[in-house]
């Protein structure tokens, strides 16, 4: 695999004049508005990177984008790839050892996600601080110890550094937040009442169809991760409703505006963080 990835690498490399990004960052279902703040210098389909997969949803521009945000070079995902669009766990993350070789020193994932705690409200922000993930695991096959060990430790997968980093600037921002664990699975349904019920149960806040197979690469390869969902939906026994994809990204572009500020600032004092 780092073959793979040191070829996707030397094609980026080449097309960037080795930009070298200090931060990554994936763009979620409608938190695209962030490649707006970004003063780009390279834009890159990803039908165009050898070894990429192409992203087949709505909301998911397709795009590796790299340029200057708030004083830092960064290079963000303009759309994510999930397993439900018949990739496998291991294509789905490819980008994202793809990143941590091009340097960055840590990545911010973002997400659209139900919110399954009875305390949370459509449009809350929740910084991910632990996860289940029901999605088949990304280090399933043969083990490349240059990349990373075969059992990683995940006791940390969501580095407490920058949550607490994160928590200080919704503070002095005004912006109130949640915290908690994000269920990852497969989709492509959205979840039955039941469903919601016992991702309860075994403890989740928050349910989503990404994000866990990033964090889980990321952590294999040494690569620190800071995750915010925005509650798009509530679910369980006693909520329901009729869920479309529409609406999801009607209720994220609400509350995309503080996400947007707390990631901006984020990255703004990311001189402040040390690994």
């Amino acid at each position: 695999m780092l073959e793979q990835i040191l070829a996707t690498v030397d094609f980026i490399n080449g097309k960037t004049a080795h930009f070298a990004p200090e931060i990554g960052i994936v763009l979620g279902s409608g938190l695209g508005g962030l490649a707006n703040g970004i003063e780009v210098n390279y834009e890159i389909p990803y039908k165009d990177i050898p070894n990429f997969p192409v992203s087949t949803v709505a909301g998911h521009k397709g795009s590796l984008l790299f340029g200057t945000l708030k004083g830092h070079k960064v290079v963000a995902m303009q759309g994510r790839f999930h397993y439900y669009e018949g990739y496998s766990s291991t294509e789905i993350t490819f980008p994202t050892r793809v990143l941590k070789y091009l340097g960055i020193k840590f990545l911010i994932l973002s997400n659209a996600a139900g919110g399954i705690n009875p305390k949370f409200s459509v449009g809350d922000i929740m910084f991910i601080n632990d996860h289940i993930n029901l999605i088949p695991n990304p280090l399933i096959g043969k083990n490349d110890d240059r990349i990373g060990a075969r059992f990683p430790d995940m006791g940390e997968p969501y580095n407490k550094k920058i949550i607490a980093l994160a928590d200080k600037i919704a503070e002095e921002l005004g912006i109130g937040v949640q915290h908690g664990v994000y269920v990852g699975d497969t989709g492509p349904t959205y979840e039955t009442p039941m469903e919601y019920h016992y991702y309860r149960v075994i403890g989740g806040d928050a349910v989503g169809m990404s994000t866990t197979p990033e964090a889980i690469v990321a952590h294999h390869c040494n690569l620190p991760v800071f995750a915010v969902s925005i509650i798009s939906d509530l679910g369980g026994e006693e909520v329901h409703c009729m869920l479309t994809h529409e609406e999801v990204l009607k209720a994220v572009g609400k509350t995309e505006p503080k996400i947007l500020a707390i990631i901006n600032e984020l990255v703004r004092r990311s001189d402040e963080l040390q690994f």
